[in-house]
């Protein structure tokens, strides 16, 4: 359950870390495309930036973006085919107040440098809009295509964090083995708040006080109510035994909206198809673990996406805003 203690909000970051963070509340955003496609299938990503506005207009607090590099068949999911990082200054310039999120850069498959670099500018470009989530990735295939080593990615992981949070100072000396800084040369732009608000996805390799420590908070994916409380606890218990401020949880959930607002949950791939009035239950409740923002994917959705958006914003957005 809460922590009674939990301080009034996070650390001060940017407008998107504060904006969808909130202690002792939930948030609701939307894993992009905003469109159906069965497993296996490419989305068309028809009408793709309008309905990114549209989201918006709705009172969405996000919009989610994966780093999927290749089309891995046996995974059965391109995401949204995009490059992250130019999906992001395109979703930049046909939105105002939502927060733009990756779920999640996958590290060791990029060098630091051009991270630091493509998000500061994401985050500039969008007044300070970005969430940048990070992970060690999942697909073994990718990693030979671009000539690296599968087993080693949660040391490049580390490395990798360490370096972007060294470029974000003026002319950084750090060293690890992604590279040399050694004082002489600077990485422009500068995030447009104080830093890059860095989500770790899962364990991404690393040990949970190690996650805990060098966050500035955590992603995750559903689980039953005693699991996901007790995980969440952990999490932050480790938090503050490392001396650090409270910091914000989220979690993935594939939802399947139908009409019947009272029809019960039926399971499906990470998440559930219900009514509405079951799936506002199970937000309260992941609301009172100490979830702070729900990233809905909608891939599996059988009703008319546009529609059930609307849906949704009349009848869930309400409790969360």
């Amino acid at each position: 359950m809460l922590d009674e203690t939990q301080p009034e909000e996070f650390a001060q970051i940017n407008f998107a870390y504060n904006r969808v963070f909130r202690p002792g509340r939930l948030s609701v955003g939307l894993v992009l495309p905003l469109e159906a496609y069965s497993v296996g299938a490419e989305p068309t990503l028809r009408g793709h930036l309008a309905a990114a506005q549209k989201a918006e207009e709705l009172g969405f607090a996000a919009l989610w973006l994966r780093d999927v590099p290749f089309n891995v068949p046996s995974f059965g999911d391109p995401g949204q085919i995009f490059d992250p990082f130019v999906y992001l200054g395109a979703l930049a310039t046909v939105t105002d107040q939502i927060a733009l999120g990756t779920s999640s850069v996958i590290l060791p498959l990029r060098h630091p440098a051009h991270v630091a670099k493509a998000a500061a500018t994401a985050d500039v470009l969008s007044g300070g809009r970005l969430l940048l989530g990070v992970a060690s990735g999942d697909r073994p295939e990718e990693y030979p295509a671009m000539n690296q080593s599968y087993d080693d990615r949660g040391q490049r992981f580390r490395d990798s964090t360490e370096y972007i949070r060294a470029v974000g100072a003026d002319y950084p000396t750090h060293q690890t083995a992604q590279g040399t800084l050694s004082g002489g040369i600077d990485l422009l732009p500068k995030p447009h708040g104080t830093r890059l608000p860095m989500i770790i996805t899962g364990g991404s390799q690393q040990t949970p006080d190690w996650v805990a420590r060098n966050g500035d908070g955590w992603m995750t994916y559903p689980r039953n109510a005693v699991a996901q409380g007790q995980v969440i606890a952990d999490y932050r218990r480790r938090v503050k035994a490392a001396g650090q401020p409270d910091k914000p949880v989220m979690q993935s959930l594939y939802i399947d909206v139908v009409a019947d607002p009272a029809k019960p949950p039926r399971p499906i791939h990470l998440g559930f198809q219900s009514g509405t009035d079951f799936l506002r239950s199970y937000l309260r409740e992941i609301e009172a673990l100490g979830i702070n923002h729900v990233a809905l994917n909608l891939r599996s959705n059988q009703a008319p996406i546009a529609a059930t958006l609307e849906h949704l914003a009349d009848t869930v957005l309400p409790d969360f805003s």
